[in-house]
């Protein structure tokens, strides 16, 4: 063999992916068809986000690398919902896209046992139904025991704006053209989804005195559980808003929209729709709010986030200059659609290895998800999972109750998806238990299990806990409004900074700790409750189903029960009842079949 691993493709979850496989130790290819646009930002420039943020720290907890880079190229940083419940608050940060990218190569570049390589990989080379390695578009053939596939939106990508198309994956940046082919007459599910991105626009053009600013937080903290802050700069974004002008002049243009007039066929993004999808959706809203977001401290484009379009450029140019602020903006890139094929993620199993090759794992929007936080999360299992293949352990697979990457491994795989997956705090039914300010405490020991994590990252987690119970105690013996500062700081009107001015001895904690342990009292009752649904959700997922089960001898099954059963093949009796279409009665069926089973064992 070649190499011990190889990654195809370098955004977001295939530097997670090469990075965790060379980390636990393998000699590991990343193949990527440009060396400059590793780890580019896309679209939004901006990490974390409602649910998003959470899945960052969970990276980090785990041993990725997403929140590092992000805290050492950050512009601006919020917690978002700050004034809502602890289950929907979550990290943001805008980021210098530039910066970014660079310190994404130059990790890749000095990380030890990884090797990058610019081509275009093609085909897979499969033998008895096991993957050997992989053709590229200059004819090199490339052998691995396993590779993790990470194409985001190039494979046979397509952009459009209006009338114009091109096979791209970015502007101007072509598709990766072959892969999808290949991989349909090798029989896997190969669908086509749709993205997009908004025009960019001038900074020096733009009338930002006549917008509303939104600043970021006065103490930044750091993603990373490494760091217990950022020294940062940190810029103000600003806010506008389409008006009826705008909605008409895209209304009178819909017909040249490649969406609307049958060119594109993938199935788009509904919760990040285009501004062309939002008016004809909502024909009643006579306005839609804009963030206008800097995309970096060395440039002037500005990124106009909510006006996503692949219309005409006339027509992007005409209905931007109907906005506030936006009448005389200078566009520099315009907004544009972009279609791409993806691959049925119920042909995966919940490890992101294929049901249908061993040893490829398939991972990012390659599986039908959008966001380079969900890319980041599913490339870094891939790749501690490649490795434990490696290693020919036990596959990390995390709960639905452990993780919001469980969350959205355990939706793609046992649902399935038919349009751009994003991940929300509302799918996620243990929420409370999985806030952004604890993923350290949930996942820091899995990380060292497989290797990404060291007794020092143990240890400073131990210190973490420590300084948490050291408030704790602080707040018991302490009075506040006659009575212990614990107990006032459950009532909702006090916050742990009030209490600070207090006390003294709050101040040499940092804002982090402050943070978390505010979130820790106030909610405990609801959390203690949360966790008494877990130990009952926990019961079916630890009742598993043999991989062989041969579904044809379960009497009394329904049949769409047998045949989902039979084509996605749970892993746990908690999985089966996730598939759509089971029923109480068939579950109970699988459930007595599996207990007389084990009772026979």
């Amino acid at each position: 063999m070649d190499y011990r691993a190889l990654v195809v493709g370098g955004g977001h979850a295939g530097i997670e992916a090469g990075l965790a496989l060379s980390r636990i130790g393998f000699k590991t290819l990343l193949i990527t068809q440009n060396l400059d646009a590793i780890g580019r930002l896309s679209c939004n420039p901006a990490i974390g986000g409602l649910s998003k943020g959470n899945i960052v720290r969970e990276v980090d907890a785990l041993g990725g690398e997403m929140a590092h880079l992000i805290d050492r190229s950050m512009i601006q940083f919020r917690i978002l919902n700050r004034k809502r419940g602890p289950a929907v608050q979550a990290p943001r940060a805008q980021a210098d896209k530039y910066t970014y990218a660079r310190l994404a190569k130059e990790i890749l570049e000095g990380q030890a046992n990884l090797e990058i390589f610019m081509d275009t990989v093609v085909d897979l080379i499969i033998e008895r139904n096991r993957i050997v390695g992989v053709k590229t578009k200059r004819c090199h053939e490339i052998s691995a025991e396993v590779v993790v596939l990470t194409t985001g939106t190039f494979m046979e990508g397509r952009i459009f704006i209006g009338e114009y198309d091109a096979p791209e994956g970015r502007l101007e940046e072509p598709a990766a053209i072959g892969l999808g082919t290949a991989l349909r007459k090798k029989g896997f599910p190969v669908g086509r989804l749709k993205t997009g991105t908004p025009a960019r626009v001038r900074k020096s053009s733009v009338d930002l005195d006549r917008l509303e600013v939104q600043e970021g937080d006065e103490e930044p903290m750091s993603f990373s559980f490494d760091y217990d802050g950022v020294d940062r700069p940190s810029v103000p974004c600003h806010i506008t808003w389409t008006n009826e002008t705008t909605h008409r002049i895209i209304t009178e243009n819909i017909h040249r929209s490649p969406l609307y007039g049958g060119k594109i066929v993938g199935q788009g993004p509904r919760y990040c729709p285009s501004i062309e999808d939002k008016v004809v959706r909502f024909p009643d809203r006579d306005r839609h709010q804009i963030f206008i977001e800097p995309e970096g401290l060395g440039t002037e484009e500005l990124y106009l986030n909510g006006i996503s379009s692949s219309l005409p450029e006339d027509v992007q140019s005409a209905f931007i200059h109907t906005i506030e602020g936006l009448e005389k903006a200078q566009i520099m890139r315009p907004g544009y659609a972009v279609e791409y094929d993806y691959i049925d993620p119920q042909a995966l199993f919940p490890s992101l290895e294929s049901k249908l090759v061993e040893n490829l794992f398939i991972a990012g929007q390659t599986n039908g998800t959008s966001g380079y936080e969900e890319a980041a999360c599913q490339g870094l299992i891939a790749g501690i999972n490649a490795a434990q293949k490696l290693k020919g352990e036990k596959p990390l697979i995390l709960g639905r109750n452990e993780a919001y990457t469980g969350v959205l491994i355990d939706d793609l795989v046992t649902l399935g998806t038919e349009e751009p997956y994003r991940m929300f705090t509302s799918r996620a039914e243990y929420r409370l238990n999985l806030r952004h300010d604890n993923a350290d405490q949930r996942l820091t020991q899995k990380g060292y299990d497989v290797g990404l994590r060291t007794e020092e990252h143990l240890q400073r987690l131990r210190e973490k806990v420590s300084r948490i119970e050291s408030v704790k105690d602080l707040l018991r013996i302490h009075r506040y409004r006659e009575k212990s500062a614990f107990d006032a700081l459950k009532m909702p009107e006090v916050t742990i900074e009030e209490l600070a001015e207090s006390i003294p001895e709050l101040g040499a904690f940092p804002p982090s700790i402050r943070y978390q342990v505010e979130l820790d009292v106030k909610y405990d009752g609801y959390i203690k409750r949360q966790e008494r649904q877990i130990n009952r959700f926990e019961r079916f997922e630890t009742m598993t189903i043999p991989p062989d089960l041969d579904y044809d001898t379960l009497e009394g099954l329904s049949t769409e029960a047998r045949q989902k059963l039979k084509h996605i093949r749970p892993l746990s009796v908690g999985q089966a009842t996730r598939i759509s279409g089971m029923r109480s009665s068939d579950a109970a069926i699988l459930i007595i079949h599996l207990q007389r089973r084990s009772g026979d064992a």
